[in-house]
This record gives C-alpha cells, structure tokens and sequence, in this order.
C-alpha cells in the first residue's frame, strides 16, 4: 500500500491508495481463518503457535486486568495451555475489515468445554508487512450478540 498525500489550502489528509489486487472480500476470509488457525491453537494445547499469532505490541484486556506487548500476552496465556483440556474454545461469527485492507475486526462466541456459550470475543487483527495477519487488541465479555 501507498500513500496518496493531497492538500487543500492549508488542511491536508492522508488517504490510502489501494495497490493490491487483492479485494476486501478476499482479506476478511484472511481474517476468518487466521482466526481459526489461531482458535485451533488452543483446541491443540500449542502455546508456542498461540503467540506467533500476537504482534509485537498486542494489548489483550480481561477482568483481571491488561497484558501490554507479545512477552506479556503469551506468559499471561501460558497456564491456559497447561492444563490437558482445553478451558474454552471461539470461533469468529463476524469479521470486517477497513477499507485500506490494514485492520481488521473479528467477534465471536466463547465456548465452554460443554458447547455453552460464556462470552463473547471482540479482536482487532492488523495486516503486517509480509502479508501476515497478527492480533493486536483483544477483550472478551459476557455473552451478548453484535447487531
């Protein structure tokens, strides 16, 4: 992606050029199995590709407060993928994603091992500079249903 830079007497905005052929159709189903491949990782009870996932300066948000940056999000995570079962499982149910093809929103149910629905996931991807999808915001809440 470029960036067009275009002024009008004194205010000036940025706007994104779209050089990919690649349509937003196209980075939301992206989106919808980098989201899957990362649920997969619990379901697998594999930490290390857990955090593969994370960018650098991912923020994941819980009740018990915020992990700032991938070293912090993946310790914070780690005991989740120690236990021989998987606590809880998610799957994406929506996913939009900008018009510049660099951001991405994914939300979705959270499971228990039974199948009840606990919560529900909000998760902001970014496009990375080699193509790769990685998560940079993440917070759960209470089962509820996006309009």
């Amino acid at each position: 992606m470029r960036w067009l830079l275009t002024g009008v007497t004194l205010l000036a905005a940025v706007v994104p050029v779209e050089t990919s052929s690649e349509s937003r159709a196209d980075l939301a189903r992206q989106v919808w199995d980098t989201e899957r491949a990362f649920a997969k990782t619990m379901a697998d009870r594999d930490h290390q590709a857990f955090a593969s996932f994370l960018a650098v300066e991912a923020v994941f948000l819980s009740a018990q407060g915020t992990l700032r940056g991938q070293p912090a999000v993946a310790q914070g995570w780690k005991a989740l993928y120690e236990q021989p079962h998987a606590p809880f499982s998610w799957e994406p149910e929506r996913v939009e994603v900008l018009d510049s093809g660099t951001l991405a929103l994914s939300t979705g149910p959270v499971r228990d091992p039974g199948g009840n629905r606990v919560g529900t996931f909000t998760s902001v991807w970014r496009r990375e500079e080699e193509g790769k999808w990685r998560i940079v915001l993440d917070s759960g809440c209470p089962p509820c249903r996006c309009p």
